[in-house]
């Protein structure tokens, strides 16, 4: 058996360091058996260390990806978790571990021991080795089974038992804020802390996450003679599963810049909402081969935290032949339970691939053009450059599609030119003019 055992020292007093969930999570992307043994995280990883690159691959690999930068990493290796805990301690001290492990090792590097240590070396008992020699039954009755079983875990006699970590199925952490927050860019500087746990958890759990939410507790329950509720929230959902913390951290800035804090902010807890599997991403073996800026998803899911849902679009096709009845408009950034193919579901195949000539803008309700001499104007007189183009549709709606706006049509199109306002999309019904579109 090989374990290791972790420790992290903070390079300042007032360094953050991250909570002891974080630190068990990050670790259980190396190797399913992680537990907390007094103050070090110990990790067995004789069944997993050849997939890293071997025991000092591994030990490496840890250092360099250490979740805490502004602390530093100790870390030592042993037999069984105690023995690794051992030579950790001894290593903090300052001192080599002695060449007889366990036997020679300090007793005081015994968490089983620290609390009977005066009367141990009063018997004349220093090492592990020491108490190990003394009588099984004696040694239970006067100190307890719990040192006798460590001393038997730690000679490999007997399996050691630890409460091993586990991932939770949904994430959500609580922090207690160092001073009042009163603005947002104060409750993002906590939430980067929040944020880089999500990550580990996302990436242990081989996850992407589609909703998060923040939400902060009021320190004051009335202002100004209003009752106040005791939270805050706002919720960042995304198009796409992504385990990108910078793109969620601008979303959620976006937002929180949006939203006024009705009091103070004493506590932050940050959950997610929504997950799917997580399948990574395709990357190229060419160097050149890569795009250079935001995603458009992520373009769309910014503009739309920044300037509101209801204001960033997209243009859904319908099976319908009436222009003014193929594609509606939805936000772009959709609520939650609403599926991706939510109204795309009821378009046909060929509704999705508009004519190439109509234009890129399509009016809803086209409104009627001035007619002068015979001839329809919009912004000037109008050329006619095609020749009519006849639309028929809409004969089979039923009284409900009425109700709602929709009629038969039968119409002559015709892509004409104005003076002014450029190429647009014209059409006539009976006598009358109407403006359809209008070409970008």
């Amino acid at each position: 058996m090989q374990w290791i055992a972790l420790r992290w020292l903070p390079e300042a007093e007032s360094a953050p360091a991250p909570t002891v969930e974080t630190l068990g999570w990050w670790a259980l992307q190396y190797t399913p058996r992680v537990a907390w043994l007094d103050e070090a995280l110990v990790l067995e990883v004789s069944a997993c260390e050849r997939l890293w690159g071997g025991r000092h691959g591994l030990m490496r690999r840890l250092n360099i990806e250490n979740p805490a930068s502004s602390h530093r990493l100790q870390q030592a290796r042993g037999d069984t978790g105690l023995v690794a805990l051992a030579r950790l301690r001894m290593f903090a001290a300052g001192r080599q571990p002695p060449a007889d492990v366990p036997a020679a090792l300090p007793l005081g590097t015994l968490g089983a021991a620290r609390a009977h240590l005066d009367v141990l070396a009063r018997m004349g008992c220093r090492t592990w080795g020491d108490v190990a020699a003394l009588p099984r039954g004696g040694l239970s009755r006067r100190f307890g089974a719990g040192l006798r079983e460590a001393l038997d875990m730690a000679w490999g006699l007997h399996p050691e038992r630890h409460t091993w970590l586990t991932l939770p199925d949904v994430f959500e952490q609580k922090l207690e804020l160092p001073a009042l927050a009163e603005n947002a860019s104060e409750l993002m500087w906590s939430a980067n802390r929040l944020l880089a746990a999500l990550q580990i958890w996302l990436r242990a759990r081989q996850r992407g996450v589609l909703a998060i939410e923040l939400e902060w507790t009021l320190d004051l329950r009335r202002y100004n003679g209003v009752d106040l509720p005791p939270n805050q929230a706002v919720t960042v959902r995304t198009a796409e599963p992504t385990q990108d913390m910078a793109h969620l951290r601008r979303l959620m800035g976006e937002r929180l810049a949006l939203t006024k804090l009705a009091a103070p902010a004493s506590w932050l807890r940050l959950r997610s909402i929504e997950t799917s599997p997580w399948a990574g991403a395709s990357t190229s073996f060419l160097p050149d081969d890569s795009r250079k800026g935001d995603r458009l998803h992520e373009l769309v899911e910014r503009l739309s935290a920044r300037l509101g849902p209801q204001q960033v679009r997209v243009p859904v096709p319908h099976a319908d032949h009436r222009p003014e009845c193929m594609q509606s408009w939805r936000p772009a950034l959709r609520g939650k339970g609403e599926a991706a193919s939510a109204t795309a579901s009821t378009a046909s195949p060929a509704a999705s691939q508009l004519d190439a000539v109509f234009p890129a803008w399509l009016l809803r309700d086209p409104p009627r053009l001035e007619v002068r001499d015979g001839r329809p104007w919009y912004f000037g007189r109008l050329r006619l450059l095609t020749s009519p183009q006849r639309r028929e549709g809409g004969w089979w709606i039923d009284d409900a599609m009425n109700k709602a706006g929709g009629q038969p049509a039968m119409r002559d199109y015709f892509i004409a030119e104005s003076p002014e306002a450029g190429l647009v999309w014209v059409f006539r019904e009976n006598l009358d003019w109407f403006l359809q579109g209008i070409y970008a």
